[in-house]
């Protein structure tokens, strides 16, 4: 038999169309990120309701924002390095009804219980970042390389999908429903991780990196349509196979910053006018919750939109030039915001313009940094560098 490697494998996999089964695996992952993000996204609505009837401190409804944000680091981790020794799929799946199944309980909680509160949305995080870290590697991991740039940017787009529908869902029936009935809708995704678990594969790439080859080969031929006769099968076994150890993501120490301060800088904007974004407008506007959520739709919408653009202008600009410039904006804004907080064009607040401004720039910023991020780590590490 003669010695093959799995490089032609993956060839042939990188040449394949986006085909029925690709767009169908893009569908189901993009509707997880949204609906992850809508889980995760929905507290300050609810928070800048809850908050003055069960007469929370700063306090306490900070622990309950942070709550949040320290699961989804945790969850990152943590699935990301079983992402990158047990697979990809199966951490979607699990992370997703971690998210759902902790969102909807919010909902039936006694009134006053913040504590609970609190353990839920680190639930709610660990659960969001454990099913869309996975998400993203597999995205960037099946789709070819000639397509890449641009559908693993625009994938990225979904995140902000999310709290664009926790704004729109939010205005739309905060009065109607309340606060309990906008949580038990966060038992949604749930639906779509039973159908990622029956329709989206595993990926190509790490299962021929795991030296799994007879299932990579049985994928690649279901993928193009061919017998498996006529795909070929490696046997050299690979040198070193995915690990879970955190450790090698600092082998080179100059990405591993650079990730983290990008990152780091990033997520602390976005994360802070989304989570307490609706409260700070409540009161500084002195208008009632609905009307906060119905001003978060345009700050939301404009997130969408600068997710799109850079998705179509990375591959013609390069992406450091794009991310440097999407990234100085996106500061200037949200300064700007603070400083005008009082003021009105027309009637309509400026603060809301121009914090709409910074979303637009710093997600869409997001949108360059995510698949980017992935490709320089690599297949190996490529779960784990999504979770960092």
């Amino acid at each position: 038999m003669a010695v093959q490697t799995s490089e032609s494998l993956l060839e042939l996999f990188d040449s394949a169309p986006l085909n029925r089964r690709y767009w169908t695996s893009f569908a189901l992952l993009s509707g997880i990120t949204v609906l992850d993000f809508f889980d995760f996204f929905l507290i300050a609505f609810i928070l800048s309701k809850v908050g003055p009837e069960w007469k929370l401190t700063y306090g306490q409804s900070g622990l309950i924002l942070y709550g949040g944000g320290l699961g989804a680091i945790l969850g990152a981790l943590i699935w990301g390095s079983l992402s990158d020794v047990l697979g990809r799929k199966l951490q979607i799946v699990t992370g997703t009804f971690i998210c759902a199944i902790s969102a909807a309980l919010i909902g039936v909680l006694p009134t006053g219980a913040w504590m609970l509160l609190a353990a839920l949305r680190i639930l709610v995080g660990f659960g969001l970042a454990a099913a869309v870290t996975p998400c993203l590697t597999i995205v960037v991991e099946l789709t070819p390389t000639r397509w890449r740039t641009l559908m693993t940017s625009f994938y990225i787009v979904f995140a902000s999908a999310g709290t664009f529908l926790a704004s729109i869902v939010s205005g739309a029936l905060f009065d109607t429903i309340g606060w309990r009935g906008l949580a038990l809708l966060g038992i949604a995704p749930a639906v779509l991780g039973i159908l990622v678990w029956m329709l989206v594969p595993e990926s190509v790439r790490w299962l021929a990196a795991k030296g799994r080859f007879a299932e990579a080969r049985d994928e690649v031929a279901n993928h193009l349509g061919l017998a498996r006769e006529q795909v070929p099968l490696p046997t050299i076994a690979p040198v070193a196979p995915p690990r879970g150890s955190l450790k090698e993501l600092y082998a080179n120490p100059r990405l591993f910053w650079q990730t983290v301060i990008l990152w780091g800088g990033s997520s602390t904007a976005v994360y802070g006018y989304y989570l307490w974004g609706p409260t700070i407008v409540a009161l500084v506007l002195s208008v009632p919750v609905g009307q906060a959520a119905r001003y978060f739709i345009y700050v939301s919408g404009a997130a969408v939109t600068g997710k799109i653009l850079l998705s179509i202008i990375a591959p013609m600009t390069g992406r450091r030039l794009i991310g440097t410039v999407f990234g100085l904006m996106s500061a200037l804004c949200l300064a700007l915001a603070a400083f005008y907080h009082d003021a009105l064009i027309g009637g309509f607040p400026l603060m809301i313009i121009l914090i709409a401004a910074a979303a637009f720039f710093c997600e869409g910023g997001f949108s360059n940094l995510a698949p980017y991020t992935v490709e320089q780590y690599g297949v190996r590490m490529g779960a784990r560098s999504s979770g960092l």
